[in-house]
């Protein structure tokens, strides 16, 4: 039969297991808008029937419940979800990053605009054409050196700003190295701590859930996958360990060295190949050196890009040496002779006919003809530097306007004064901005045409970065709400387990309670009959 004392046994356990889920669901209330926490549940059983002693057997039928107990909380969690929230939350890194970046290149740009480099190229090409109309003319020469300084200080500032924003990702790369293995150090700390506490039989819930929240955030910054072992979180990046247990498997890069960082040789050893480590390496090694290629490519190709078939009007005196591309007559102290295509011409030679040559960009045009200076030598180089950051006026003709060339004719027969009011070259000049260059990598554009195309290109670029960081938005938010779904704390589910396990609670007592009073009945009022 069973003990006397069974049934106060049986709603004491009943009380403890609710008081539980009672505590439980209050922790879950407290947290609910606790970043990275789980929702817990007890996990309630039968405790063990045991069947009424007898002689042999129980003579009583079936066995006798003992009530409820637990034997665990544990939070609700799908690891399938975390994988997939990490995976999309790298990916959303990476091309949030990217898209950012090159939104800030296309600041840089500027374009269009009406104060972007477009704006100041066709600025200086107007200041050429109206110099043409007065060769002379002191202001309009001024004018024309303070567009083609303008120009140049455009080109220049772009250069710094490309170069200022390379430096500022090299530092991002070095606090996303310190980021990182700030998040790999104290997840190995807590692998630590949930091994010894689970080690002792406890669930270490809340732990569980600071260490996935941290593992989430190292996913925004690289790649990773992670893998649970006995001793915690294994945590790889590609083929890369980065955490095995309570061991951290790389190392910070040296201040002031980021190229020191696992995160470098990761992307150069193709390891890292998503979030926002990737996103800042790629944007630097890529968007921004392409852009200064580019950048560096239209200054070559301004100074110094072939441009072919000028035409040169009869009556220009052209320097010795030129290579005219078709038969041309032209006059040598006064007597004509033939120079074939092909054929360099003679010194002091003044053309009869009309004939095209090729010439070496801005500069080479500048250089075929005469200045102010009241000599017959020829132009300077217009532009001097060798790439975008270093262009400039030449600093002689920027401090003396009379040395821009401007003329290619000469009085009498070709070794006379200048004709300073000529105005051929100016117009030559002028009209480069239709001009199609030849670029250091063979294409044919105009200058106008090959910044449009830079520009366009990066366009694009961004256009795709934003189309991608906006779909893995989407994705990220579509996982987290699944995850919040199954882990998520709902304040309605938990009012709803509030009450019922408080009414589970009250009958338990009620039930400890009528079974007082019968054993008060049974031990106080039994066998008193007769006194």
């Amino acid at each position: 039969m069973a003990s006397t004392f069974h049934s106060i046994e049986t709603a004491k356990r009943s009380i403890l297991t609710q008081t539980a889920a009672l505590n439980t669901t209050g922790h879950n209330v407290a947290n609910a808008n606790t970043e990275g926490y789980s929702r817990q549940v007890v996990n309630m059983k039968a405790s063990l029937s045991m069947e009424a002693y007898g002689v042999n057997r129980s003579i009583s039928p079936g066995q006798l419940g003992t009530g409820v107990e637990f034997d665990s909380i544990t939070r609700i969690r799908n690891v399938f979800l975390d994988g997939q929230f990490r995976g999309e939350n790298s990916s959303n890194g990476r091309w949030t990053i990217q898209a950012e970046n090159l939104s800030k290149l296309e600041g840089i740009m500027n374009e269009p605009s009406d104060s972007g480099l477009r704006a100041v190229l066709d600025k200086f090409w107007q200041a050429w054409s109206d110099l043409s109309k007065d060769p002379e003319n002191s202001t309009a020469r001024k004018i024309v050196l303070e567009t083609g300084v303008a120009m140049t200080d455009a080109i220049n500032y772009m250069n710094r700003q490309l170069d200022n924003l390379s430096a500022d990702l090299t530092t991002s790369i070095g606090m996303k190295d310190q980021e990182a293995i700030g998040y790999l150090s104290s997840i190995a700390d807590l692998n630590a701590s949930i091994a010894r506490l689970e080690g002792l039989g406890d669930d270490a819930n809340d732990l569980r859930d600071q260490r996935d929240l941290l593992t989430d955030k190292l996913s925004k910054i690289v790649n990773i996958t992670v893998t649970e072992e006995e001793t915690g979180y294994n945590i790889m990046m590609g083929t890369t360990p980065l955490l095995q247990g309570n061991a951290v498997q790389v190392q910070q890069a040296p201040a002031g060295d980021p190229s020191a960082s696992f995160l470098m040789q990761g992307y150069a050893a193709g390891t890292l190949q998503g979030g926002e480590a990737y996103g800042i390496i790629y944007s630097r090694d890529s968007y921004v050196v392409d852009s200064k290629a580019q950048l560096n490519n239209l200054v070559n190709t301004i100074m110094n890009g072939r441009i072919e078939n000028i035409p040169i009007p009869a009556g220009s005196m052209l320097p010795e040496g030129t290579v005219v591309k078709q038969d041309t007559t032209v006059t040598v102290n006064g007597a004509d002779q033939l120079v074939t295509a092909g054929s360099p011409l003679p010194a002091n030679s003044v053309l009869k006919s009309a004939t095209t040559i090729d010439v070496n960009g801005f500069n080479g045009l500048h250089q075929l003809g005469f200045t102010l200076n009241g000599t017959t030598d020829r132009g300077l180089p217009f532009f001097v530097g060798t790439d975008a950051g270093s262009l400039r006026i030449n600093p002689a003709i920027l401090s003396n306007s009379n040395l821009l060339a401007t003329s290619l004719r000469t009085e009498g027969a070709g070794t006379g004064a200048v004709v300073k009011g000529n105005n051929t070259l100016a117009l030559l000049m002028s009209s480069l901005n239709e001009a199609k260059f030849t670029a250091a990598d063979g294409t044919q554009s105009t200058v106008n045409s090959q910044y449009a195309a830079m520009v366009g290109i990066l366009g694009v670029k961004a256009e795709e970065a934003q189309r991608q960081a906006e779909n893995s938005d989407i994705l990220v938010t579509q996982v987290e709400s699944h995850r919040q779904s199954i882990s998520g704390v709902s304040l309605d589910e938990e009012l709803s387990n509030m009450m019922k396990f408080q009414h589970a609670y009250t009958s338990a007592a009620r039930f400890m309670t009528t079974f007082d009073q019968l054993l008060d009945k049974l031990i106080n009022s039994t066998g008193i009959v007769g006194r």
